[in-house]
């Protein structure tokens, strides 16, 4: 079930006001790094990419730039816009290698990423490759104490960028990290200089579209493992092993927790289960991600979601010798652990 070749790679790029999402893409835009890249901008009434690189005063909604990138600000749905770009690409009218689409510093970036499940269209053109979300290490504290949309940010992330940790004290950017590793352990976390981020790091991360990894922060497992033998317990903060006190204040409603098992699932029964959890639970989560051991097949089935739309693919074959264990992350606001957990230790055949 393998994607055909030639989609294009998307990127959507979150994260609060002022956070330098701007400031990225400008860097992205003009280092001279031979790609060709279209830039959505879905931006409300804030700072538009500088009028320097990008003439905004024109009707033509896609402008072409001297060095070969696309810049459109989006009048109507992201869909559209996508469909226009592909069909241009494809009549060979507009030259493009990706997309990466900025999105309104108070957005969810949830309806954006089902953009790319929802339509048989989009999803024969595009790959929607990661999510970068930019936290401002000065105001992220306030921001997701505040703000659920901050939190929702961290949760979608496939990965994290920390920028103008210059201005804090390194404990506080330590503290920061520490807290948005519990609600999102599956993102790496990098701090970000002015923009000045490696495109390795911001492109072709496959961040979304889960090969047969299932990459979770180890120690975050290693806290989680620790949990299912103190069932008396297994509220407190996963990070038991550090002991900075002031770091245990903060309840996030955006949190994660990892479901296991040795044993294979129940194909009909976890597809019921999950449609059930989704119908309820949907708009509360963010993200849901597995790699499952199936029975009936020997293959890895790679399965992920997000709020209502989920799909899963074929991976490669269990390796002889290979531990066949599920897995599954679940990353959401105040889920409830148990009834998920229950749930799926109850599909397991």
């Amino acid at each position: 079930m393998s994607k055909p070749q030639g989609l294009i790679p998307a990127t959507i790029l979150t994260g609060f006001l002022g956070a330098g999402k701007t400031t990225l893409l400008k860097r992205v835009l003009t280092e001279a790094h031979g790609q060709k890249i279209a830039v959505i901008e879905n931006e409300f009434g804030e700072e538009n990419i500088d009028t320097d690189i990008l003439v905004s005063d024109t009707n033509e909604q896609i402008i072409q730039m001297s060095n070969g990138c696309v810049c459109c600000t989006i009048r109507e749905d992201l869909r559209t816009t996508l469909a226009d770009l592909a069909a241009k690409r494809r009549k060979g009218e507009l030259s493009f290698d990706r997309v990466i689409i900025e999105t309104t510093g108070l957005a969810d970036p949830g309806p954006v990423a089902q953009t790319f499940f929802m339509d048989d269209e989009i999803a024969e053109s595009y790959l929607l490759d990661s999510i970068l979300t930019l936290v401002d290490a000065k105001h992220a504290d306030t921001q997701l104490d505040t703000r659920q949309e901050a939190r929702m940010q961290v949760g979608f992330a496939d990965q994290l960028f920390i920028s103008k940790s210059d201005l804090v004290e390194p404990a506080a950017v330590e503290a920061l990290v520490h807290r948005i590793k519990h609600m999102n352990p599956r993102a790496p976390i990098q701090t970000a200089h002015f923009g000045e981020v490696a495109l390795s790091q911001v492109f072709d991360l496959r961040g979304f579209n889960l090969n047969a990894k299932l990459e979770i922060d180890p120690d975050f497992l290693k806290a989680d493992d620790h949990d299912h033998h103190h069932h008396d317990h297994h509220d407190h903060e996963h990070g038991e092993h550090c002991d900075h006190p002031h770091h245990h204040h903060h309840d996030d409603d955006v949190k994660s927790f990892v479901f296991r098992s040795d044993r294979p699932f129940n194909p009909a029964k976890l597809e019921d289960f999950l449609g059930a959890i989704v119908q309820v639970y949907g708009p509360k989560m963010l993200r849901y991600k597995g790699v499952l051991n199936m029975k009936g097949t020997d293959k890895k089935v790679i399965f992920q979601g997000v709020h209502q739309m989920m799909g899963s693919d074929l991976g490669p074959k269990w390796m002889p010798g290979e531990k066949k264990q599920s897995k599954m992350v679940f990353i959401g606001i105040d889920l409830p652990k148990d009834v998920l957990m229950q749930g799926l230790e109850g599909c397991l055949a």
